[in-house]
């Protein structure tokens, strides 16, 4: 199977560097078409400098990237019409009107969007007559999101997509997004939320300090060899993570006065902050 088919997104060394300035180094990801694929990092990591690069809206330093199968920043134009684009902030004309902003981001891509728009406003609750300035957070993020999938793209680009929106609509909104997954669209979902990667994501990337550093399932990543101890002494009960070997833990805990031992699987939030530290 050629790239162009099997993968979504495709990078070698992908680097954008900003001086003295942190950027991204070596980026070399993988996400197939079809994936529903998390991103995972702080604020800081270089996520947004990858999006940003895959979408050739800043020139990579080095490296090479494609998306479903183009050269990125070469086929600049014909990405952007596949995919839709979620930054983590979005900026739209104060003074118009959200039915008007929905139907100029149709309408620059050229297509007729009105009834899936109206679908999305529907199901997102999403005041269409009021004006972009008389928004709350949240309300601005739902315009984004309508903007972001009323064309139905092949692939679904979302940076930081939740950040504001209410419990609810956070559910509603991954619901649309297990829908056009399961139509076939790929999603690159880029988080800090790590309960959000768990529950919808079926493979990931970690970055740190510009570099990834692990790629893999999601549940091969929650099933990493690091164990969650909590230990119960006379002194007390402490908890802490370990990577290693069993027996070896063991060995130096032989050491202790134990009156309780539990080693369980941490959560992939506990993982991932012991990847950073």
């Amino acid at each position: 199977m050629s790239e162009a088919i099997q993968y979504a997104i495709s990078t070698q060394g992908l680097t954008k560097s900003y001086g003295k300035n942190r950027g991204i180094i070596d980026i070399n990801l993988q996400v197939k078409k079809g994936d529903f694929f998390g991103f995972i990092g702080p604020n800081g990591a270089g996520k947004s400098t990858t999006i940003r690069s895959l979408l050739g809206l800043i020139t990579p330093t080095g490296g090479e990237a494609r998306i479903l199968g183009m050269e990125c920043g070469r086929s600049k134009t014909e990405i952007l019409e596949k995919v839709g684009y979620m930054p983590s902030e979005s900026c739209f004309y104060d003074r118009i009107r959200v039915k008007d902003m929905i139907k100029l981001a149709a309408d620059l891509r050229g297509k007729d969007c009105s009834k899936q728009a109206a679908e999305l406003c529907e199901r997102l609750q999403l005041d269409t007559h009021k004006r972009v300035n008389e928004l709350s957070l949240g309300n601005r993020k739902k315009v984004s999101i309508v903007c972001a999938l009323q064309h139905e793209p092949e692939l679904y680009i979302l940076d930081e997509p939740t950040s504001g929106l209410d419990p609810l609509m956070q559910q509603e909104f991954f619901e649309l997004l297990k829908e056009r997954n399961d139509r076939g669209a790929t999603i690159f979902l880029s988080s800090h939320v790590l309960s959000e990667i768990q529950k919808y994501c079926k493979n990931a990337a970690i970055v740190k300090e510009g570099r990834l550093i692990r790629e893999s399932s999601v549940e091969e990543l929650s099933r990493s060899n690091v164990k969650r101890v909590q230990l119960t002494t006379p002194q007390g009960t402490e908890s802490f993570l370990y990577q290693g070997g069993v027996r070896e833990l063991l060995a130096q805990l032989s050491e202790k006065e134990l009156l309780d031992l539990t080693i369980t699987e941490p959560s992939l939030d506990e993982v991932v902050m012991h990847y950073y530290e």
